[in-house]
């Protein structure tokens, strides 16, 4: 049931122009959630519990003018940086305009208040109406010390996402993190392009007054000019700052700085089908992607339609194949399966975080969630990938059915990219649903593990979030068949089981896990 061609013929589609990029709240992201209905009820898959397939989603879209340049002051003279090419601003505040003028900034290292690590930036430091300047991801990254946050392995710490939460419970006026292509993970050209444009966010009570005014990146070149302008030198700040104890560090200098948005509330949609369980229908296992991708965008080589062929139409596809392999299957599964085809993924996860708000299936009656966020392009390959190893119990399912395939599971290669907490499975770990992550292969079975990793470094650097990342018939897509059929193994291994895949030892979900089962189930079901 799950077929090369098909995989082509639904990446082809999803990606063509005709889907402009397939932004939420757009003409091409309403375009493909049409595309998602139809070929659910085009295979007879059941809508979700309610009745519907889609579950709305209101979003929030600002659109930030073009402009909002930073200036910063000193005793030893001035300096401006222009949006675009040296700073990304803007403001998560649902608010037309907002602005730090003549903020004192102050230098907190990683940014990290983390008491499980005996860790706190912010010690001894008030930073209330004052601009942080921080640096993007943890001190175990910087040193390499296994006994330092997770060493390699980037913690959520170290995610930008974390650092912008943190200032704003610490009090500050203005975030602005420095981008280093390395710590990263990506370069400069990814945050240009993902914070200009519309940004989304769910629609909440106090339209986000409690973060900062204004939050952004600035590139490493404008960071070391700001810090030198402060008489610091960058390289010996990050040195301190990765060592237990640093403090806070005030630049004597001032950062002012505004941005303007149009405000409009859209609606946007998750998709959800299910094959309904024989036995346990209350229980579910879910197959879930992020739909959206960019939209349109600032144009690269004449071309401002970022189509994300691989990000994420490719797992979108996967999606469809394993409901068309659940929908063949000679018998149902014991436990219900649903596929979750999830929006605004791009935009901070957010389709995915207003589902576990708002959950079709309650926490405490899903069983497990499997996620598929760009799916293998390289051709057959000699192991998975799994990211977020040694977490839960479904990777011991994945392992035994890999086994059985001739292959293995391998940890991922580059634990210091924090991909775990990018993508959306991360949103219903944080309610404590035991979840994996399975990536992309990279040893080729025919051109080794050195060609592999270059074809993953290639696609970051020159495709990752930009108008390349096209559909090529040139993919070789018979490794993504294979990667899916044993997917298929371990999602339906689990629908038929009747124990339940738990987090391991030490994993940061598992209170979350029990907390949610000492709950209980508590559904809401909307949707139209």
């Amino acid at each position: 049931a799950i077929t090369e061609a098909d995989l082509r013929r639904h990446i082809e589609i999803l990606a063509s122009d005709e889907f402009e990029g397939r932004a939420p709240a757009s003409p091409g992201g309403e375009l493909t959630t049409q595309y998602l209905v139809s070929y659910l009820k085009e295979v007879g898959l059941a809508p979700a519990p309610n009745g519907k397939y889609r579950q709305n989603v209101t979003l929030v879209e600002m659109t930030p003018a073009p402009g909002a340049d930073l200036k910063v002051k000193g005793p030893a003279g001035s300096l401006s940086f222009s949006y675009f090419n040296d700073v990304m601003l803007w403001t998560k505040r649902v608010t037309e305009t907002a602005a730090i003028e003549n903020s004192e900034i102050v230098f907190v290292g990683y940014g990290v208040h983390a008491p499980e690590y005996d860790w706190n930036d912010y010690e001894g430091v008030d930073v209330r109406g004052k601009t942080v300047l921080m640096l993007v991801n943890d001190p175990g990254f910087a040193t390499r010390d296994p006994a330092l946050f997770a060493g390699k392995t980037m913690t959520y710490y170290g995610r930008w996402t974390y650092k912008f939460e943190e200032a704003a419970r610490q009090g500050a006026a203005g975030a602005i993190i420095i981008h280093e292509d390395e710590p990263a993970s990506y370069p400069w050209d990814v945050v240009s392009a993902g914070w200009s444009g519309p940004q989304y966010d769910l629609e909440r009570p106090d339209r986000n007054a409690s973060r900062t005014a204004i939050e952004g990146w600035v590139t490493a070149r404008a960071g070391r000019e700001i810090l030198a302008l402060g008489g610091k030198n960058l390289k010996d700040l990050k040195a301190r700052a990765a060592k237990r104890g640093f403090r806070a560090q005030a630049l004597g200098v001032t950062a002012s700085g505004a941005v303007s948005n149009k405000i409009r509330t859209s609606q946007s949609a998750n998709i959800m089908g299910i094959v309904p369980g024989s036995e346990a229908p209350d229980e579910v296992v879910i197959f879930m992607a992020h739909w959206d991708h960019l939209g349109r965008g600032p144009a690269i080589n004449g071309d401002e339609i970022y189509n994300g062929a691989k990000d994420n139409a490719s797992g979108v596809a996967g999606i469809l194949e394993l409901i068309e392999a659940f929908q063949k299957a000679p018998t149902p599964p014991k436990r219900t399966v649903a596929f979750l085809a999830v929006t605004a993924e791009e935009s901070g996860l957010l389709g995915s975080a207003h589902y576990a708000e708002n959950p079709i299936f309650p926490a405490a009656k899903t069983v497990a969630a499997i996620n598929l966020d760009g799916l293998n392009i390289i051709g057959p390959t000699r192991e998975i990938v799994l990211v977020g190893h040694g977490k839960t119990t479904i990777e011991d399912i994945l392992q035994e059915k890999l086994t059985a395939q001739g292959r293995r599971l391998d940890p991922e290669p580059l634990p210091e990219r924090g991909y775990f907490y990018r993508s959306d499975h991360f949103s219903l770990a944080k309610v404590g649903i035991p979840v994996l992550y399975p990536g992309a292969g990279i040893d080729a079975r025919e051109r080794g593990r050195a060609w592999g990793l270059e074809q993953v470094t290639q696609f970051t650097q020159n495709h990752y979030h930009k108008p390349s990342d096209e559909y090529s018939p040139d993919w070789d897509l018979s490794g993504a068949v294979e990667d899916l059929q044993v997917i298929y193994e371990v999602g339906r291994a689990i629908a038929d089981s009747a124990s339940w895949p738990e987090w391991k030892p030490g994993a940061e979900f598992k209170a979350a896990r029990e907390k949610s089962l000492s709950v209980g189930p508590q559904a809401k079901h909307e949707g139209e």
